[in-house]
């Protein structure tokens, strides 16, 4: 591996070992050129699915396969790993081949060579790359660089979420690991009960922070000012301008393409604080500590989502740049990767049957300081029990 050059001669041992493989995450923005490819070479309709073929199948054994890495930048080298912009470039090439991808598969489909389940398909598959590239975007837009928030909004736009460049920053990451938060899931919630609450929660937070910060300025919220609407207006001139090209036939792909994307993230979402709740210290929460996010070291999901997987740290420091994130050891930890997590998510009883014993060991057996349900908090106290 590359050693990393370091700011004083006791630096120098420290490696990343994973510099190298940062750049592989740029593959999953030419997933909807390699579903084309392997159509083409095969004449299998199943190739147009690549995109969740990949993430719910392959993804998975790579994280069993390739096992973990707990490895920590030293304090030391933190602030010179944030400067390379080697690693920056491994985030801002992922936008080309994002909308690269998008206007390939827009031709595609204006085309009428596919029949209805394979060109749904390519939505799902162009959806892949949009919904993780609003992890892109989540890394991009906890910046101070104006570049990279903009940038943020470019990545966003794909899939309608522009809002979240608002609600994540200044809404989850405020109310993170308590019932007031729409994205973190609560014991005994299903991912298909959370879904719609985080979709319009979120949609409802999103709006309502930047209303009040354009009323503390003295200005109404129906101005382009308003980074929500900024956003989504991103998302229209995008839209508009692939349907003016190839016309009205793209229109359904374009909408299950975004819907399959932003449903990614909300999967995600779902497993990253599923249950865990900070405490009241009288009238306000207990400050966010490492314990209220859900952890994975798994090598593979973490250098396709840029460490996303070292949440702890992320919720800590969230301008911290993602090759500099921490493994905190008295952090909870899934059991697997997030892809591996995310088939788990969309099986209910699998989900429940591995994950909420481990919610109720990490409270030590006390299902009472775990984030609940409301409607399920007196079947899982009879349940689990509450420690006297």
């Amino acid at each position: 591996m590359t050693a990393i050059a370091a700011s004083g001669p006791a630096d120098t041992s420290w490696r990343d070992g994973k510099r190298l493989l940062w750049p592989l995450g740029l593959l999953v923005p030419t997933i909807p050129w390699i579903a084309w490819g392997l159509a083409a070479a095969t004449g299998w309709g199943v190739a147009w699915w690549a995109g969740p073929i990949l993430v719910f199948g392959v993804f998975p054994f790579f994280d069993w396969a390739i096992g973990k890495d707990s490895d920590n930048p030293p304090d030391s080298v933190l602030a010179f790993l944030e400067a390379q912009r080697y690693y920056r470039w491994c985030t801002y090439l992922y936008l080309p081949l994002q909308y690269a991808g998008l206007v390939t598969a827009a031709w595609i489909w204006s085309t009428g060579r596919l029949d209805t389940i394979d060109a749904v398909g390519l939505a799902v598959s162009v959806g892949t790359v949009g919904g993780i590239g609003i992890n892109t975007a989540h890394e991009l837009g906890h910046k101070k660089d104006e570049l990279e928030r903009w940038l943020s909004k470019v990545a966003l736009a794909q899939t309608l979420y522009g809002h979240f460049y608002i609600e994540h920053n200044r809404g989850h990451h405020v109310r993170v690991a308590t019932p007031e938060d729409p994205a973190s899931s609560r014991l005994g919630e299903s991912f298909y009960r959370f879904w719609p609450r985080s979709v319009a929660g979120s949609f409802r937070s999103g709006w309502h922070l930047e209303k009040a910060r354009l009323e503390r300025m003295g200005r109404k919220p129906w101005t382009l000012r308003n980074d929500v609407l900024n956003a989504w207006a991103m998302s229209l001139a995008g839209f508009g301008a692939l349907i003016a090209v190839f016309g009205v036939r793209i229109v359904p792909f374009l909408l299950i393409q975004a819907v399959f994307g932003f449903s990614l993230l909300e999967v995600v979402n779902y497993l990253e604080h599923y249950g865990l709740l900070r405490q009241r210290n009288g009238e306000r929460y207990e400050r966010c500590a490492p314990r209220h996010s859900w952890n994975s070291n798994n090598i593979a999901s973490n250098v396709l989502l840029y460490h996303l997987q070292r949440h702890s740290d992320h919720h800590a420091n969230p301008t911290r740049r993602y090759q500099a994130l921490r493994h905190f050891d008295d952090a909870p930890e899934l059991p697997s990767g997030y892809a591996t997590m995310i088939v788990l998510a969309y099986v209910t009883p699998l989900w429940r049957r591995v994950m909420d014993p481990k919610v109720v060991a990490h409270y030590s057996g006390d299902v009472t300081l775990a984030n609940l349900q409301p409607r399920k908090r007196e079947k899982l106290i009879a349940k689990y029990g509450a420690r006297v």
